[in-house]
């Protein structure tokens, strides 16, 4: 599968890592030009490349990796009707008392009456959007060897079939998807700050 990334950090260095060795290719964004991109495509190594953010948002699923001040400006410009769209972001509304997104000012307290990824979906309008890679810090899983942890990853959406390829995708690297719900129902228990939020979490078994 071809995966895009907008934005550059520690998610896409990490997680973006795990789907090359899982034999999925990539294409990394940022706001700054795929020119500046190249030490950092080169050091993910084959699989991996530079583009615009057009070109990242053209691959079979795309994931928003941006710090949340940024969100709305990553995803301006792109037709995000049905486009698969993970976000992967995390609201740290404690550090922005406020933030202003699709020209919409919100205070800390609108922001607590529905999850971050619902605003993100606002946004992305017709996006089929998935909240995921977001519920731990990505130091966690930086094991990339076929025995590394099957470290969970929590996941929330609306979109039912959406929801099932992302949790495939995770699952592919050897990493553990685990279906949360809703948007507004599994984000509200694994977005930044809420009980599932920050738990490192290792599938061993199942019950049959």
């Amino acid at each position: 599968m071809k995966v895009g990334f907008i934005g550059a950090g520690t998610v896409t260095g990490t997680f973006g890592r795990h789907l090359l060795t899982a034999g999925h290719s990539i294409v990394v964004s940022n706001s700054r030009g795929p020119e500046t991109l190249a030490d950092f495509v080169a050091d993910l190594g084959p699989g991996a490349i530079a583009g615009t953010k057009q070109q990242a948002a053209e691959c079979d699923i795309v994931i928003l990796a941006t710090n949340w001040v940024r969100v709305d400006d990553a995803l301006k410009g792109v037709d995000w009707r049905g486009r698969i769209l993970i976000d992967a972001t995390n609201a740290h509304v404690d550090a922005v008392p406020d933030i202003s997104l699709a020209g919409v000012t919100r205070s800390r307290a609108a922001l607590k009456e529905r999850t971050s990824s619902e605003m993100v979906a606002e946004m992305a309008v017709g996006a089929r959007l998935v909240k995921s890679i977001s519920n731990m810090p990505m130091a966690w899983i930086q094991d990339f060897s076929p025995n590394k942890p099957r470290t969970v990853i929590f996941t929330s959406g609306d979109d039912h079939e959406a929801k099932q390829l992302v949790m495939e995708l995770i699952n592919s690297t050897g990493l553990v998807a685990v279906d949360l719900g809703s948007l507004a129902t599994g984000g509200a228990i694994h977005e930044v700050g809420a009980p599932l939020s920050g738990l490192d979490l290792h599938f061993v078994r199942r019950l049959r």
